[in-house]
């Protein structure tokens, strides 16, 4: 099974390393879409990531439409996350044999122009209203491995 999360705009760099670090573990790849609210050579992602960040299949895009252009993913394993989504994340399919995670900046979430794109595949990580969200890499490794629960195994894992 084959993992990909997609991250439009993210803008601090430590949710990135982690984001990066829970890829690795989990065998997944990462895409980041530009403009980017730090820099990628910046010592402090880095260090979010630890020494692995060398390691992380990592890939950049100028914009979502070249990811979308060049991965060629489909509406059926394009999923995205966000509070506007009018599903809660557990009901994901997570049969496909490749997912798209695809999430939003950190301070305002994905815009609507991709939302839209994909209607009828917009979820939520459902929480009280003691706070405003989650924090950005919490959703991707919440969401990551919900994906994965259906991976056979035998899949590496320890």
């Amino acid at each position: 099974m084959e993992r990909h999360i997609v991250l439009v705009e993210p803008e601090i760099h430590w949710n990135t390393g982690n984001i990066g670090r829970t890829c690795l573990g989990a065998g997944a790849f990462l895409h980041l879409i530009r403009p980017l609210g730090f820099s990628l050579d910046s010592s402090q992602v880095k260090r979010a990531g630890l020494d692995y960040w060398d390691r992380v299949k990592l890939h950049t895009w100028d914009s979502f439409e070249e990811f979308s252009r060049e991965m060629r993913n489909t509406p059926e394993e394009t999923l995205l996350f966000s509070k506007l989504g009018s599903r809660p994340f557990w009901s994901m399919p997570s049969q496909q044999p490749r997912l798209f995670l695809v999430l939003g900046p950190e301070t305002r979430g994905l815009p609507r122009t991709i939302l839209d794109q994909y209607p009828g595949n917009v979820y939520h990580i459902p929480i009280n209203d003691k706070i405003r969200s989650l924090n950005l890499s919490t959703t991707a490794g919440i969401v990551l491995y919900e994906s994965l629960r259906a991976c056979p195994p035998g899949h590496g894992w320890k």
